[in-house]
Order: C-alpha cells, then sequence, then structure tokens
C-alpha cells in the first residue's frame, strides 16, 4: 500500500491498532484540519495546546493535524516557543501564505 500521509492520516506501529485510529479518523480529518486552520487564523499564531483550548475539541484530535498541515505546508512554526501547562517547552505555530490561501 502506498502511504498517502498527509493527505490521509497516518499511523504508526506495526501492531495494527495506529492503523486503525488512522482509519477511524479519516471521515472526520478534513473537517478537523479545517477546524485547525481556522482557529489558527482567528488566534493569529498558537501552541497547538493553545489552539486545542480555542477550539474546544481534544488534543487527539488536533495535534496530529496540525502535523499533517505542516507535512502540506499550510501551518509553520514561527521560530518561538511558549510555555505548555505542563512547563515544557512548545513551538509557536502560523498560517503559511499557502495556508491562509487554503481558506
Amino acid at each position: 500500500m502506498v502511504d498517502r500521509y498527509p493527505d490521509i492520516p497516518g499511523a504508526k506501529g506495526l501492531d495494527g491498532t495506529s492503523q486503525d485510529a488512522a482509519e477511524a479518523m479519516r471521515p472526520r480529518a478534513f473537517h478537523l484540519r479545517r477546524l485547525t486552520l481556522n482557529t489558527l487564523a482567528r488566534l493569529g499564531e498558537a501552541t497547538v495546546l493553545e489552539a486545542v483550548a480555542a477550539a474546544g475539541v481534544s488534543r487527539e484530535s488536533l495535534q496530529p493535524r496540525f502535523s499533517e498541515l505542516r507535512a502540506m505546508g499550510l501551518v509553520e512554526p514561527t521560530g518561538a516557543r511558549r510555555l505548555n501547562p505542563s512547563g515544557k517547552a512548545a513551538a509557536v505555530l502560523r498560517l503559511t501564505g499557502k495556508g491562509r490561501a487554503a481558506l
């Protein structure tokens, strides 16, 4: 099977659970990517957890969409980092010109 990531949700590992989760997410991925882009457009820039809080969805639903959007060239890091509630530094992200055009 040809890997079509980031166009479809990706999977890791060989035990099948990751593949099952990616397949289950597939019908919602487009909507969640659009939500991610709209949330980031509204915020201007944000860490993944900041965007998750603003969007009102689970981290597990949105965080992989950021990875997909980065791979598609629609989202990029600003170079800044901010602390998450855990105290760990997280990359601050923003839309690229291509990301703004996609909206």
